[in-house]
Parts: structure tokens; sequence; C-alpha cells
């Protein structure tokens, strides 16, 4: 059985490190089992795919399609065009895709017009905003997969309501939390550190990048300007996304606790969270980082395609609203955030789980 295992932006690497070292230890174990790691290359800068390959211990891709920069609909017809050249090269059984990015809706929709079958990690999330490109990624994608491998019980019926037959559905939790469990150990302490005078619980850590955050210059000034206001003087230390870059010059935005940075590598970014006070955040993916970690979040979005961060774990959806910031922080500094639990099966087994399967579906003829 071969596998081509598809990776192309920074989300992708943490989700697919742990399958990579499953299968090399069911090929250990005697299996049948090879992959082929095709990069994308959607995300092409060092820091937002490079320093994974060397911190993650993920081998160099067995093909690398350059597919970086333009739109969105340049992204996606360059990965098409060079991962159906991949596949012609070299057919596998399978293809496994992970998470919403745009790599993950091209290569499937590739993949299944020449006649192979596709799994998705991370399957049936979704957040009901189709004004995320994200979304429109999980819809598409879903559509047109054969296998689906699913990190919660509400992506399991969100499926199921889209007339996915169990059969198809594979709950085995969330690869992104294998990857933060094998790696907690080896955070790197990063410079800012000791640059911002750090200590555990006496600072914040904020990422920005959606759209409806970043876009206009009223409201991500306004946001700004809450979340200082909010912080009662202790750090705010802010990895800043290039898209937020770009909108952030020329607006002036500054404050004595506020340190604008570069983007961090994997080990280092999870340093900061891990001690944090609290994060603030529009991203998916650390909500679940610091569910797992026990760090208090908010996230500034109307919507999640995680809820069980919110029912279960440590964070809280606080909308757009600028005003809702002050409440949320006060809620932090009063000692009434919730504690938290970690939702089932997101134990560090998630890949295993995923190749055990794999494993069985090979064997009753089904790749």
């Amino acid at each position: 059985m071969i596998i081509d295992i598809i990776a192309g932006a920074r989300p992708n690497f943490m989700k697919i490190a742990p399958i990579i070292d499953a299968i090399k230890q069911k090929k250990n174990d005697g299996y049948d089992i090879n992959y082929r790691l095709i990069h994308t290359g959607q995300h092409y800068d060092k820091k937002m795919s490079g320093d994974f390959f060397d911190q993650l211990g993920i081998p160099a891709p067995d093909a690398n399609l350059d597919a970086g920069g333009g739109s969105q609909a340049e992204q996606t017809a360059a990965i098409m065009v060079r991962f159906e050249q991949e596949l012609l090269l070299h057919r596998p059984n399978l293809v496994i895709v992970v998470g919403d990015v745009t790599s993950t809706m091209a290569c499937a929709i590739t993949a299944q017009k020449l006649h192979v079958k596709v799994a998705h990690v991370e399957a049936g999330i979704r957040s009901d905003d189709w004004t995320m490109p994200e979304e429109i990624n999980r819809l598409v994608t879903d559509s047109i997969t054969n296998y689906f491998f699913t990190t919660s019980e509400v992506a399991n019926n969100n499926l199921r309501n889209s007339g996915i037959g169990d059969e198809r559905i594979f709950f085995v939790g969330n690869t992104m939390i294998d990857t933060l469990l094998k790696n907690k150990a080896n955070f790197i302490c990063p410079s800012i550190w000791q640059e911002a005078n750090l200590s555990d619980r006496n600072y914040f850590v904020l990422t920005l990048h959606r759209p409806a955050n970043v876009d206009q210059e009223h409201q991500l000034k306004e946001l700004m300007a809450k979340i200082i206001e909010n912080s009662r003087g202790l750090p705010v230390i802010f990895p800043v996304h290039p898209r937020t870059a770009k909108n952030l010059q020329g607006l002036g935005i500054e404050a004595p606790n506020l340190f604008f940075i570069e983007p961090l590598s994997y080990l280092e970014f999870n340093y900061l969270v891990q001690r944090a006070k609290m994060v603030v955040t529009d991203s998916g993916g650390i909500t679940e980082e610091t569910t797992v970690m026990g760090i208090p979040c908010i996230t500034l979005r109307n919507n999640t395609e995680r809820p069980e961060t919110v029912t279960i774990g440590t964070n809280e959806l606080i909308g757009t609203d600028p005003r809702a910031i002050k409440p949320a922080f006060e809620k932090l500094f009063n000692g009434n955030w919730k504690n938290g639990n970690i939702p089932p099966l997101w134990d560090g087994n998630t890949a295993v789980r995923i190749v055990d399967h794999l494993c069985e579906l090979n064997a009753a003829g089904n790749l």
C-alpha cells in the first residue's frame, strides 16, 4: 500500500508529522505500507513551513510542487496541475489530505478525478461561515472524500447529517495534539522571553489574521486599543502574521507593553502559549492547543469550527466586537475563568489509530 500525504501550509505540518511516524512504525512491524510526502509549497516562508521539517523531524518531501504565491484561485490551479503530473508519474493507493487549506481541497479534487481514493484527516468540522475560505475547502473536500477521520462527535454528526454512512467515518482524535504532546518537552524559549522580561502567567499572547479583524483599519485599531487598555500593563506578545503585518503598516499602534515580533517557530510559539496568562486569537488550531495545555483563551470570531474547545475546553468565543474584550479580561483577572477539560481521544495516539484503520481497510480490499 502506497499513500501520498499532502502538506502545504503551516497547520498541515503539525497534523502530518505523527501520521508519518505511525506509518514508519507500522512498516517496522512488518506491514506492507509506504508513503510519499508531497509538499505543495502553498506556504514558502521558512517560518511558515521550513522550520517544521527541522523541529518536528519531518523527512524531506518526496516532491515539492512549488505552488506558493498568487491568489487563492491561482494557487488552487497551480497545485492541481502539478499534483496531477505527480499522480500520473507515481500513482498511490490513497491520498491523505489534512485540515482545510487550499492544498487540501485542490489535491482531493485532483486525486478523485484520477480515480485515486481520498482520506480526509480532520473531516467534518464546520463553522457555517461561507465567508471563510477554509469553510469552502472543508465542504468541497468532504463532498468527495472516501474515508473520514474525525476529531469530535460534533464532526461525526456533521458528516452523518450530510448523508455520510458510519462505515466511512472513523472517530480517531486530533493529530495536532499528538504533535503537541510529543514535543512539549522540547519547547524552545524564544528571545522575546528575556527581551520583554517575561515570567510565567504574567503576559498575554496575541495572534490575528482573519480578514474580519485585520482588513478594516478601524476594526484592527479598536481591537488593539481594547486589548492594550485591558491588559493592566502586562506584556502583550504579538507574533505578526504576514497578512496582518501589511495592514498594521502606518497605523501607529504602539504601547509600552506591546511587543510586535516576527512569526515564531512551532516550538518557540508553544513555549510562550504554555506559560501565558491568556491567549487572544482568531485562529482555530491554537484554541485546541490552549485547551490541552489548560491555558485560558478568547477567540475573536463570531463562530468556530471547533466548538469542543468552548463546550469542553478553556476557550471562550466572544465575537469580533471590541467591546467584548473588557468583560473577558475582567473575568480572567477576577479568577473566574473555567478550568476546562480535554476532549475525548485527544490523547496523543490519534495517528496510530488512523494508520491501524488504513491497514484494516487495505486488508479488506477497500484501498
